[in-house]
């Protein structure tokens, strides 16, 4: 491993350790301290469950150069490589999802090939977001 590697893993590590700190925090906090120079292909992607008045928010930052940071972050940083880093651009995988109201809301934010992406919506429930946009969103459940 090369000095240049060493310290890109290095600057990774401590943006993953810092990500995890905000995840800890309230929403607005974490919205407004996400790194702005993360080097290479990455997103800070949030899954929040329920409504306002009883929300459970995830996030995690998903780091594509290599891929990490993120439970399925091999077929997520896949998945939006092939869509350009447009998650919107995901192809819709075939599934049978429930007719269950169970709102989800997701949202990205980050970098793809030295351009800035956002996302963010709603769907009715956890299988049709899953349809939607791949691995990206695969946060895991809390237990508990």
């Amino acid at each position: 491993m090369t000095n240049n590697q060493k310290a890109t893993a290095a600057v990774r590590a401590c943006l993953l350790a810092a990500c995890a700190l905000l995840v800890a925090g309230p929403v607005p906090a974490r919205a407004a301290a996400l790194p702005e120079s993360v080097p290479g292909n990455w997103l800070y992607v949030t899954v929040t469950r329920g409504d306002a008045r009883s929300s459970d928010t995830r996030g995690t930052l998903l780091l594509c150069d290599p891929p990490q940071g993120h439970a399925q972050a091999v077929r997520a940083c896949a998945e939006l490589g092939a869509a350009h880093g447009d998650v919107g651009r995901i192809p819709l995988r075939e599934a049978y999802c429930p007719m269950v109201h169970a709102p989800v809301a997701a949202s990205a934010r980050g970098e793809w090939g030295g351009r800035t992406v956002t996302y963010s919506k709603t769907f009715s429930n956890s299988c049709v977001l899953a349809a939607r946009t791949g691995a990206v969103f695969a946060l895991p459940h809390r237990s508990g």
